[in-house]
């Protein structure tokens, strides 16, 4: 499997990527990269706004190795469609990470 490139936008103080979550999953995981660049996340989680904001923070605070204080949904708190932002971490060390975590 070649992987895609993740599109990842480079901010003042951090990255920010595009996400699509898929709740009630059977494990948590990076599932795949859309052909947009949205990473597709499976997370165990019900769809519950904050208990699935919390969950997709923690997931991806352990795939990043940040802490989850670096990690903030700032768009599309209610769907299934967010945009996360990464604090004090360049787009393509996040890229790197992410792809490292692909299933």
């Amino acid at each position: 499997m070649t992987p895609k490139e993740v599109r990842l936008h480079g901010g003042r103080k951090g990255s920010a990527l595009g996400v699509r979550v898929i709740p009630r999953a059977a494990r948590n995981e990076i599932a795949e990269i859309l052909h947009d660049g949205t990473i597709r996340i499976r997370l165990k989680t019900a769809p519950k706004e904050k208990e699935i904001n919390q969950s997709l923070s923690e997931f991806l605070s352990n795939i990043l190795d940040v802490s989850v204080d670096r990690i903030e949904v700032v768009a599309g708190q209610s769907g299934r469609d967010k945009l996360v932002s990464i604090l004090d971490m360049d787009a393509l060390t996040a890229q790197r990470k992410i792809i490292q975590n692909l299933t």
